[in-house]
Protein backbone atom coordinates (compact mmCIF):
# COMPACT_ATOMS: atom_id res chain seq x y z
CA UNK A 1 0.00 0.00 0.00
CA UNK A 2 1.48 3.55 -1.04
CA UNK A 3 2.17 5.62 1.87
CA UNK A 4 0.84 8.86 2.53
CA UNK A 5 3.06 11.94 1.29
CA UNK A 6 3.36 14.42 4.38
CA UNK A 7 5.48 17.43 5.16
CA UNK A 8 6.22 17.05 9.32
CA UNK A 9 6.27 20.44 11.48
CA UNK A 10 8.63 19.04 14.50
CA UNK A 11 7.65 20.96 17.90
CA UNK A 12 10.82 21.29 20.35
CA UNK A 13 11.64 24.14 21.97
CA UNK A 14 8.85 26.25 20.63
CA UNK A 15 5.56 24.55 21.95
CA UNK A 16 2.71 27.03 20.54
CA UNK A 17 0.10 26.86 17.24
CA UNK A 18 0.02 31.17 17.15
CA UNK A 19 3.28 33.15 16.17
CA UNK A 20 5.55 30.18 14.97
CA UNK A 21 7.90 30.58 12.28
CA UNK A 22 8.93 27.16 11.64
CA UNK A 23 5.01 25.57 11.89
CA UNK A 24 4.29 29.16 9.73
CA UNK A 25 6.28 27.69 6.37
CA UNK A 26 5.12 24.65 7.21
CA UNK A 27 1.50 25.01 6.81
CA UNK A 28 2.63 26.87 3.39
CA UNK A 29 3.82 23.54 2.03
CA UNK A 30 2.19 21.08 -0.48
CA UNK A 31 1.33 18.54 1.53
CA UNK A 32 -0.69 17.95 4.56
CA UNK A 33 1.11 18.72 7.94
CA UNK A 34 1.95 16.41 10.94
CA UNK A 35 2.61 18.25 14.02
CA UNK A 36 5.03 15.82 15.99
CA UNK A 37 6.95 16.09 19.24
CA UNK A 38 9.17 13.40 20.23
CA UNK A 39 10.31 12.80 23.97
CA UNK A 40 13.84 12.18 23.91
CA UNK A 41 14.67 9.41 25.98
CA UNK A 42 18.54 10.60 26.13
CA UNK A 43 17.18 13.49 27.57
CA UNK A 44 14.28 12.20 29.54
CA UNK A 45 16.32 9.04 31.42
CA UNK A 46 18.69 11.24 33.50
CA UNK A 47 15.20 13.54 34.84
CA UNK A 48 13.45 12.61 38.18
CA UNK A 49 10.30 10.95 37.51
CA UNK A 50 8.16 13.70 38.81
CA UNK A 51 10.42 16.36 36.85
CA UNK A 52 8.08 19.37 36.91
CA UNK A 53 9.40 20.67 33.44
CA UNK A 54 8.33 17.34 31.80
CA UNK A 55 4.90 18.08 33.61
CA UNK A 56 4.89 21.60 31.83
CA UNK A 57 5.75 20.19 28.40
CA UNK A 58 2.92 17.29 28.68
CA UNK A 59 0.46 20.05 29.67
CA UNK A 60 1.52 22.14 26.73
CA UNK A 61 1.31 19.23 24.38
CA UNK A 62 -2.28 18.94 25.66
CA UNK A 63 -3.19 22.26 25.18
CA UNK A 64 -1.75 22.20 21.23
CA UNK A 65 -3.88 19.08 20.89
CA UNK A 66 -7.00 19.90 21.97
CA UNK A 67 -6.60 22.78 19.28
CA UNK A 68 -5.77 20.76 16.91
CA UNK A 69 -8.55 18.47 17.66
CA UNK A 70 -11.27 21.30 17.31
CA UNK A 71 -10.22 21.39 13.15
CA UNK A 72 -10.45 17.38 12.38
CA UNK A 73 -6.22 16.97 13.68
CA UNK A 74 -3.98 16.17 16.38
CA UNK A 75 -0.38 15.97 18.09
CA UNK A 76 1.89 12.81 16.62
CA UNK A 77 3.55 12.43 20.42
CA UNK A 78 6.72 9.64 20.20
CA UNK A 79 8.68 8.80 22.53
CA UNK A 80 12.60 7.05 22.12
CA UNK A 81 15.59 7.55 20.84
CA UNK A 82 15.36 10.60 18.70
CA UNK A 83 16.84 9.06 15.47
CA UNK A 84 15.14 5.65 16.20
CA UNK A 85 11.85 7.48 15.95
CA UNK A 86 12.75 9.37 12.68
CA UNK A 87 13.70 6.19 11.24
CA UNK A 88 10.10 4.45 12.24
CA UNK A 89 8.66 7.81 10.56
CA UNK A 90 10.51 7.21 7.10
CA UNK A 91 8.97 3.87 7.01
CA UNK A 92 5.39 4.95 8.17
CA UNK A 93 5.18 8.16 5.92
CA UNK A 94 6.14 9.16 2.35
CA UNK A 95 7.89 12.60 4.38
CA UNK A 96 8.70 14.82 1.82
CA UNK A 97 9.26 17.53 4.00
CA UNK A 98 10.83 18.59 7.38
CA UNK A 99 10.09 21.59 9.25
CA UNK A 100 11.62 22.73 12.53
CA UNK A 101 13.34 25.61 14.52
CA UNK A 102 16.40 25.88 14.99
CA UNK A 103 18.18 25.09 18.72
CA UNK A 104 21.77 26.54 19.49
CA UNK A 105 22.89 24.20 21.82
CA UNK A 106 25.81 21.63 21.41
CA UNK A 107 23.33 18.84 21.90
CA UNK A 108 20.49 20.20 19.76
CA UNK A 109 23.41 20.76 16.76
CA UNK A 110 24.54 17.13 16.78
CA UNK A 111 21.50 15.99 16.92
CA UNK A 112 19.60 17.89 14.30
CA UNK A 113 22.53 17.60 12.12
CA UNK A 114 22.52 13.91 12.20
CA UNK A 115 18.15 14.04 11.43
CA UNK A 116 19.21 15.91 8.65
CA UNK A 117 21.96 13.75 7.13
CA UNK A 118 18.96 11.13 7.84
CA UNK A 119 16.67 12.96 6.40
CA UNK A 120 18.36 13.71 3.10
CA UNK A 121 19.03 9.95 2.57
CA UNK A 122 15.61 9.20 2.62
CA UNK A 123 15.40 11.43 0.08
CA UNK A 124 13.51 14.37 2.20
CA UNK A 125 14.05 18.01 2.60
CA UNK A 126 15.02 19.59 5.77
CA UNK A 127 13.98 23.31 6.40
CA UNK A 128 15.14 24.97 9.62
CA UNK A 129 13.89 28.45 10.96
CA UNK A 130 15.09 31.70 13.43
CA UNK A 131 12.48 31.26 16.28
CA UNK A 132 14.09 30.95 19.60
CA UNK A 133 15.60 34.64 19.21
CA UNK A 134 15.86 37.85 17.42
CA UNK A 135 19.33 37.70 16.52
CA UNK A 136 21.06 34.90 15.70
CA UNK A 137 24.71 34.12 16.82
CA UNK A 138 26.25 35.52 13.39
CA UNK A 139 24.33 38.23 13.16
CA UNK A 140 25.20 40.34 15.86
CA UNK A 141 29.82 40.55 15.90
CA UNK A 142 32.35 42.87 15.98
CA UNK A 143 33.82 44.92 12.84
CA UNK A 144 36.54 42.10 12.14
CA UNK A 145 33.71 39.22 12.49
CA UNK A 146 34.48 37.97 15.73
CA UNK A 147 32.39 37.20 18.46
CA UNK A 148 30.94 40.16 21.24
CA UNK A 149 32.46 38.54 24.72
CA UNK A 150 31.27 41.60 26.52
CA UNK A 151 27.81 42.33 27.07
CA UNK A 152 27.33 46.25 26.28
CA UNK A 153 29.04 46.69 23.12
CA UNK A 154 26.88 43.51 21.83
CA UNK A 155 23.59 45.06 23.66
CA UNK A 156 24.50 48.44 22.22
CA UNK A 157 25.35 46.38 18.34
CA UNK A 158 22.09 44.58 19.23
CA UNK A 159 19.66 48.06 19.69
CA UNK A 160 21.25 49.69 16.49
CA UNK A 161 20.21 46.44 14.54
CA UNK A 162 17.22 46.29 15.96
CA UNK A 163 15.98 50.07 15.83
CA UNK A 164 17.10 49.93 11.92
CA UNK A 165 15.93 46.57 11.04
CA UNK A 166 12.06 45.77 9.84
CA UNK A 167 9.64 45.60 12.37
CA UNK A 168 9.13 42.35 13.97
CA UNK A 169 6.25 40.74 12.79
CA UNK A 170 3.91 37.94 14.18
CA UNK A 171 2.82 35.29 11.89
CA UNK A 172 -0.53 34.17 12.02
CA UNK A 173 -0.83 30.41 11.52
CA UNK A 174 -4.62 30.26 12.03
CA UNK A 175 -5.35 30.69 8.43
CA UNK A 176 -3.65 27.86 7.77
CA UNK A 177 -5.04 25.27 9.70
CA UNK A 178 -6.92 23.58 7.33
CA UNK A 179 -3.30 22.14 5.79
CA UNK A 180 -2.92 20.33 9.14
CA UNK A 181 -2.90 16.43 8.44
CA UNK A 182 -6.94 14.75 9.80
CA UNK A 183 -5.70 12.67 12.64
CA UNK A 184 -6.85 11.19 15.61
CA UNK A 185 -3.30 10.38 16.89
CA UNK A 186 -3.54 8.83 20.87
CA UNK A 187 -2.31 11.17 23.11
CA UNK A 188 -0.71 9.61 25.94
CA UNK A 189 -0.82 10.54 29.37
CA UNK A 190 2.18 11.56 31.76
CA UNK A 191 2.28 8.06 33.45
CA UNK A 192 2.26 6.77 29.84
CA UNK A 193 5.09 8.53 29.17
CA UNK A 194 7.03 7.52 31.89
CA UNK A 195 6.53 10.43 34.25
CA UNK A 196 4.57 11.38 37.01
CA UNK A 197 2.56 15.04 38.10
CA UNK A 198 4.48 17.19 40.05
CA UNK A 199 3.47 19.09 43.07
CA UNK A 200 5.61 22.02 41.32
CA UNK A 201 3.31 23.77 39.12
CA UNK A 202 4.80 26.23 36.25
CA UNK A 203 2.64 29.08 36.52
CA UNK A 204 1.05 31.36 34.27
CA UNK A 205 3.07 34.92 32.97
CA UNK A 206 1.99 37.86 33.39
CA UNK A 207 3.13 41.21 31.84
CA UNK A 208 1.45 43.59 34.50
CA UNK A 209 4.43 43.80 36.64
CA UNK A 210 6.51 44.64 34.06
CA UNK A 211 5.52 47.86 33.78
CA UNK A 212 7.59 49.16 36.79
CA UNK A 213 10.29 46.53 36.31
CA UNK A 214 13.38 48.73 37.07
CA UNK A 215 12.14 49.84 40.23
CA UNK A 216 11.11 46.84 41.41
CA UNK A 217 13.30 43.79 40.02
CA UNK A 218 15.72 43.75 42.94
CA UNK A 219 13.32 43.18 45.94
CA UNK A 220 12.33 39.16 46.30
CA UNK A 221 9.57 40.04 48.40
CA UNK A 222 7.86 41.75 46.14
CA UNK A 223 6.17 39.96 43.86
CA UNK A 224 6.61 41.45 40.64
CA UNK A 225 8.15 38.54 38.90
CA UNK A 226 6.56 37.77 35.84
CA UNK A 227 7.35 34.04 35.28
CA UNK A 228 7.69 34.78 31.86
CA UNK A 229 11.59 32.37 31.83
CA UNK A 230 10.23 28.73 31.57
CA UNK A 231 7.50 30.36 29.12
CA UNK A 232 10.20 31.60 26.47
CA UNK A 233 12.43 28.45 27.62
CA UNK A 234 9.70 26.15 26.03
CA UNK A 235 8.41 28.49 23.47
CA UNK A 236 4.52 29.00 25.11
CA UNK A 237 5.26 32.43 24.29
CA UNK A 238 7.01 33.83 21.26
CA UNK A 239 9.99 36.00 21.77
CA UNK A 240 8.88 38.59 19.34
CA UNK A 241 6.02 39.53 21.07
CA UNK A 242 8.16 39.74 24.30
CA UNK A 243 10.80 41.91 23.03
CA UNK A 244 7.93 43.98 20.85
CA UNK A 245 6.14 44.50 24.54
CA UNK A 246 9.27 45.44 25.81
CA UNK A 247 10.57 47.98 23.53
CA UNK A 248 7.08 49.65 23.91
CA UNK A 249 7.69 49.67 27.75
CA UNK A 250 10.48 48.67 29.60
CA UNK A 251 14.14 49.32 28.32
CA UNK A 252 15.40 47.62 31.23
CA UNK A 253 13.58 44.18 30.74
CA UNK A 254 14.17 44.49 26.87
CA UNK A 255 17.88 44.23 28.28
CA UNK A 256 17.48 41.22 30.06
CA UNK A 257 15.97 39.40 26.63
CA UNK A 258 19.00 41.15 25.29
CA UNK A 259 21.44 39.24 27.99
CA UNK A 260 19.77 36.26 26.62
CA UNK A 261 20.63 36.34 23.58
CA UNK A 262 24.20 37.47 24.43
CA UNK A 263 24.90 34.32 26.56
CA UNK A 264 23.05 32.13 23.42
CA UNK A 265 25.68 33.06 21.15
CA UNK A 266 28.50 32.85 23.84
CA UNK A 267 27.34 29.33 24.15
CA UNK A 268 27.35 28.55 20.15
CA UNK A 269 30.69 30.28 19.62
CA UNK A 270 32.41 28.76 22.82
CA UNK A 271 30.70 25.00 23.60
CA UNK A 272 33.37 24.25 26.12
CA UNK A 273 31.48 26.88 28.63
CA UNK A 274 29.33 24.00 29.10
CA UNK A 275 31.97 21.77 31.72
CA UNK A 276 35.06 24.48 31.92
CA UNK A 277 35.80 28.30 32.58
CA UNK A 278 35.60 30.62 29.92
CA UNK A 279 38.70 32.00 31.12
CA UNK A 280 41.28 29.57 31.42
CA UNK A 281 43.59 31.12 33.41
CA UNK A 282 41.05 30.57 36.20
CA UNK A 283 41.96 27.06 36.08
CA UNK A 284 44.45 26.73 38.32
CA UNK A 285 42.10 27.93 41.07
CA UNK A 286 42.18 25.41 44.43
CA UNK A 287 38.43 24.65 44.93
CA UNK A 288 37.63 23.54 48.55
CA UNK A 289 34.74 21.41 46.92
CA UNK A 290 33.51 20.22 51.10
CA UNK A 291 30.60 17.74 50.15
CA UNK A 292 29.13 18.89 53.64
CA UNK A 293 29.22 22.03 52.25
CA UNK A 294 27.62 21.22 48.91
CA UNK A 295 25.06 19.45 51.00
CA UNK A 296 23.97 22.73 53.06
CA UNK A 297 24.09 24.87 50.43
CA UNK A 298 21.53 22.45 48.46
CA UNK A 299 19.29 22.28 51.68
CA UNK A 300 19.40 25.90 52.62
CA UNK A 301 20.99 24.99 55.68
CA UNK A 302 23.94 27.55 55.83
CA UNK A 303 22.73 30.31 58.39
CA UNK A 304 22.69 33.61 55.96
CA UNK A 305 18.95 33.78 55.91
CA UNK A 306 19.14 35.33 51.91
CA UNK A 307 21.05 32.60 50.74
CA UNK A 308 18.71 29.64 52.71
CA UNK A 309 15.44 31.10 51.75
CA UNK A 310 16.86 31.13 48.26
CA UNK A 311 17.15 27.86 47.94
CA UNK A 312 14.36 26.51 50.20
CA UNK A 313 12.10 28.55 47.64
CA UNK A 314 14.13 26.92 44.65
CA UNK A 315 13.51 23.53 46.49
CA UNK A 316 9.91 23.91 46.78
CA UNK A 317 8.76 26.20 43.86
CA UNK A 318 11.15 25.61 41.12
CA UNK A 319 12.08 29.19 41.24
CA UNK A 320 14.29 31.49 42.70
CA UNK A 321 14.48 35.34 42.21
CA UNK A 322 17.07 37.05 40.32
CA UNK A 323 18.79 39.34 42.85
CA UNK A 324 18.80 36.33 45.38
CA UNK A 325 20.09 33.82 42.80
CA UNK A 326 23.48 36.12 42.54
CA UNK A 327 23.97 35.91 46.39
CA UNK A 328 23.63 32.40 46.46
CA UNK A 329 25.73 31.44 43.59
CA UNK A 330 28.29 34.01 45.27
CA UNK A 331 28.14 32.42 48.24
CA UNK A 332 28.61 28.96 46.90
CA UNK A 333 31.65 29.89 44.64
CA UNK A 334 33.36 32.39 46.88
CA UNK A 335 32.57 32.46 50.88
CA UNK A 336 32.70 28.38 50.13
CA UNK A 337 34.96 27.60 47.63
CA UNK A 338 33.18 25.44 45.53
CA UNK A 339 33.46 25.18 41.82
CA UNK A 340 30.51 26.77 40.05
CA UNK A 341 29.68 23.14 37.96
CA UNK A 342 28.36 21.87 41.26
CA UNK A 343 26.08 24.87 41.63
CA UNK A 344 25.22 25.25 37.56
CA UNK A 345 24.25 21.17 37.86
CA UNK A 346 21.78 21.79 40.74
CA UNK A 347 20.32 24.59 39.45
CA UNK A 348 20.07 22.31 36.63
CA UNK A 349 18.06 19.62 38.33
CA UNK A 350 15.71 22.39 40.07
CA UNK A 351 14.95 25.39 37.77
CA UNK A 352 11.28 25.76 35.89
CA UNK A 353 13.66 28.23 33.79
CA UNK A 354 16.76 25.99 33.03
CA UNK A 355 18.42 26.97 30.24
CA UNK A 356 21.49 26.04 29.50
CA UNK A 357 23.44 28.60 28.14
CA UNK A 358 21.73 31.63 30.68
CA UNK A 359 22.57 29.03 33.89
CA UNK A 360 25.99 28.44 32.68
CA UNK A 361 26.60 32.11 31.52
CA UNK A 362 25.41 33.12 34.98
CA UNK A 363 27.37 30.95 37.09
CA UNK A 364 30.59 31.59 35.44
CA UNK A 365 30.08 35.51 35.75
CA UNK A 366 29.45 34.51 39.93
CA UNK A 367 32.62 32.33 39.97
CA UNK A 368 34.27 35.08 37.97
CA UNK A 369 35.35 32.65 35.66
CA UNK A 370 33.49 33.72 32.99
CA UNK A 371 32.93 36.51 29.67
CA UNK A 372 32.39 39.45 31.30
CA UNK A 373 32.19 37.99 34.65
CA UNK A 374 32.20 39.70 38.02
CA UNK A 375 35.66 40.53 39.62
CA UNK A 376 37.26 37.81 41.17
CA UNK A 377 37.72 40.44 44.64
CA UNK A 378 33.80 41.20 44.58
CA UNK A 379 32.31 38.84 47.28
CA UNK A 380 28.91 39.50 47.79
CA UNK A 381 27.92 40.07 52.07
CA UNK A 382 24.68 38.48 52.32
CA UNK A 383 23.78 40.34 55.01
CA UNK A 384 24.46 43.51 53.24
CA UNK A 385 22.54 41.92 50.53
CA UNK A 386 19.93 41.20 53.06
CA UNK A 387 19.41 44.52 54.52
CA UNK A 388 19.40 46.43 51.09
CA UNK A 389 16.62 43.91 49.41
CA UNK A 390 14.53 42.52 52.34
CA UNK A 391 14.91 44.96 55.08
CA UNK A 392 11.74 44.20 56.90
CA UNK A 393 12.73 40.38 56.58
CA UNK A 394 9.23 39.82 54.42
CA UNK A 395 10.76 37.38 51.69
CA UNK A 396 13.35 35.10 54.19
CA UNK A 397 10.71 35.07 56.91
CA UNK A 398 8.01 33.36 54.52
CA UNK A 399 10.62 30.85 53.47
CA UNK A 400 12.43 30.52 56.55
CA UNK A 401 9.29 30.37 59.16
CA UNK A 402 11.81 29.74 62.12
CA UNK A 403 13.60 32.44 61.27
CA UNK A 404 12.68 34.53 64.49
CA UNK A 405 12.86 31.29 66.95
CA UNK A 406 16.29 31.06 66.89
CA UNK A 407 18.17 30.79 63.91
CA UNK A 408 21.15 28.79 63.35
CA UNK A 409 24.62 30.29 63.22
CA UNK A 410 26.56 30.78 60.18
CA UNK A 411 28.31 28.44 58.58
CA UNK A 412 31.26 30.47 57.86
CA UNK A 413 32.41 33.98 59.08
CA UNK A 414 32.11 36.40 56.07
CA UNK A 415 35.18 37.95 56.65
CA UNK A 416 37.28 35.21 56.55
CA UNK A 417 35.60 33.32 53.67
CA UNK A 418 36.34 36.85 51.62
CA UNK A 419 39.49 36.94 52.86
CA UNK A 420 40.23 33.14 51.73
CA UNK A 421 38.36 33.64 48.40
CA UNK A 422 40.04 36.39 47.23
CA UNK A 423 44.11 34.70 48.24
CA UNK A 424 42.75 31.62 46.52
CA UNK A 425 41.56 33.24 43.39
CA UNK A 426 44.95 35.31 43.46
CA UNK A 427 46.62 32.52 44.20
CA UNK A 428 45.42 30.21 41.40
CA UNK A 429 44.85 32.75 38.60
CA UNK A 430 47.66 31.59 35.89
CA UNK A 431 48.98 34.67 34.76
Amino acid sequence: MAKTAVSIFWFRRDLRLEDNIGLFHALKSNFPVIPLFIFDEAILDSLPKEDARVAFIHESLSKINSQLNEIGSSILIKKGKTVVVWKELISEFDIKEVFFNKDYEPFAINRDEAICQLLETNKSISYSFKDQVIFEEKEITKADGLPYTVYTPYKNKWLEKFQTMTPLREYDTSELFSNFYKSNFSFPSLEQIGFEKSTIRVKPFSLDNLKNYQETRDFPAVDSTSYLSPHLRFGTVSIRKMVNFAAKTNQVFLSELIWREFFMQILYHFPKVVTQNFKSDYDGIQWRNNEEDFKRWCAGNTGYPMVDAGMRQLNETGYMHNRVRMVVASFLCKHLLIQWQWGEAYFAEKLLDYDLSANVGNWQWAAGTGCDAAPYFRVFNPDIQLKKFDEKGIYIRKWIPEFDLGYGEPMVDHAMARDRAVATYKAGILK
